[in-house]
């Protein structure tokens, strides 16, 4: 009952709080945006590090077959980097 109750609020006095409501939403976005891009080049960089890698593998391979399958390096390396 008390929203019933309250004032109606003019055009005028509406304006600040639309444009408060846009810029909260802008912040927003603008954050998410900003958080994605961080994802997105933490992600590249750790693509850009596999691909080294596997690079580096099968160069030792193509060298010496037998020593690249047994110089440890097909145990996992914990790569996440958080």
């Amino acid at each position: 009952m008390m929203l019933l109750a309250a004032p109606e609020l003019t055009l005028h006095q509406s304006v600040k709080y639309v444009a408060g409501a846009y810029i909260v939403f802008l912040a927003v976005v603008l954050a998410y945006v900003s958080i994605m891009a961080v994802r997105q080049r933490r992600t590249e960089r750790s693509l850009a590090e596999l691909r080294r890698e596997v690079e580096a593998r099968a160069q030792r391979q193509d060298q010496d077959p037998r020593e690249a399958a047994h110089d440890g390096s097909d145990v996992p390396e914990a790569t996440a980097h958080r």
